[in-house]
């Protein structure tokens, strides 16, 4: 059983380490955050607290019932009723719906608490399974990334309206 739930300043050391044991798995995928990343991890989590404190971005954790980070969920970018998702899962998590039911409970979320009613994300032609999660999630093509929209990698926007 998992949690999602926004993120809190105590969760910095447990998504640190989420971070740093997934992070080839990560690379695999998606754009490796680079080794700035972990060197200034507490002044990011500081940006990560006060972008969600501003209501600019609403970052969320998704929590095992042993305390484990396993997660980060986020609607990034948020303005107006539009927000940007973006998220991670851990590797021994993956591959169970984990990701898809999670994405879903997001978009919950989005429109219920935040009163969104469009949410867009982009996923890499190489990464299949965020894909796949996406269109699980109710979320359909809007067409071609732009290579600055994922650090050079070929990719699709997604989008996803949700009912008022």
């Amino acid at each position: 059983m998992f949690e999602l739930r926004p993120v809190e300043p105590a969760d910095a050391a447990a998504v640190l380490a989420f971070e740093r044991a997934n992070r080839d798995y990560f690379a695999a995928s998606i754009s490796d955050r680079g080794d700035a990343f972990f060197a200034h991890f507490d002044e990011g989590w500081a940006t990560v607290l006060a972008l969600h404190k501003a209501g600019s971005c609403r970052f969320h954790v998704l929590v095992a019932e042993n305390g484990e980070v396993v997660g980060r969920f986020n609607l990034l970018d948020v303005e107006g009723d539009t927000a940007d998702v973006g998220y991670r899962l851990a590797e021994h998590v993956a591959g169970r719906g984990v990701a898809t039911g999670t994405v879903r409970e997001l978009c919950r979320r989005a429109a219920d608490v935040y009163d969104l009613r469009v949410l867009n994300a982009c996923a890499a032609d190489a990464n299949v399974a965020s894909q796949r999660v996406l269109i699980k999630a109710g979320f359909v093509v809007t067409g071609p990334a732009r290579p600055e929209d994922m650090n050079g990698k070929p990719g699709k926007w997604f989008r996803r309206t949700l009912a008022p």
